[in-house]
Formats: C-alpha cells, structure tokens, sequence
C-alpha cells in the first residue's frame, strides 16, 4: 500500500459558487465623510448596476469603523476592481466575495486597499 504523502492537496474551491462581491467603504464621519460621499457619487454614475448600501455611522457587524457597502456582480469585478483601488481616494475599502461563509468571507477570502482594519469576526460563528 502506498503510503500518504505529508502534504496532500485540498480540494480547490469553485470560484463561479461566489454570487456577488461586497466592497465596504470605511470612513470618519467627522473627517472623511465627505470624500466617502463623493467616491459614492461616482460610483452610482460610473456602475449603476452596483448596489449601494446605507450608510452606517454606527458600528455594524463586524466592521470596527463608519462604513457603507457596495455590493455587485460577478460580471463588474474585472473592471469596477481596478477602478476602485485607483479612485478611493485614500479611503479604505474591504472588498469581499459572498459565498455564503461570513466568517471566511470578511477574513480568509478578503482584500483590504488602504489599511487592514480588526475586524470583530467574533459576530460570526466560524464555520
């Protein structure tokens, strides 16, 4: 019987299982805002098949800042990708795909441009 060798591969995982991606914008709402809101603006002009979230002033789920979310479509993300990492103006931005892991998804499978924020994954049960 041949023996198993230390390092066996995982199973890869399937990339068309992602449904859409999320980008959350983190901002201060005393000092950045308004740049969030112009980065918005433009947004909603350049993509209006993305999805733009509330604005959340207010801690929500895991994100430990200000933030709002932009949801969109596997079909945007190799042109409104690189549009964001060169147009946030210095804001930053968590960009993340939805495959139904929360917890994987805001930690594992994440992009961070600009800052790497902790996150509370803790909201999430790890899967």
């Amino acid at each position: 019987m041949p023996e198993k060798s230390a390092t066996q591969l995982v199973p890869a995982k399937n990339p068309p299982a992602i449904a859409e991606y999320h980008a959350h914008v983190y901002y201060d709402p005393a000092m950045s805002r308004d740049r969030a809101e112009r980065l918005r603006q433009r947004v909603a002009a350049e993509f209006p098949q993305a999805k733009l979230g509330r604005w959340h002033d207010e801690l929500v789920g895991p994100h430990p800042q200000s933030m709002y979310q932009i949801a969109f479509p596997n079909g945007m993300l190799a042109m409104f990708v690189p549009w964001l990492m060169l147009n946030r103006d210095g804001l930053t931005v968590l960009l993340h795909p939805e495959t139904g892991d929360n917890y994987a998804d805001h930690s594992a499978h994440a992009a961070w441009f600009g800052a790497v924020l902790p996150l509370r994954l803790e909201v999430f049960k790890k899967a």
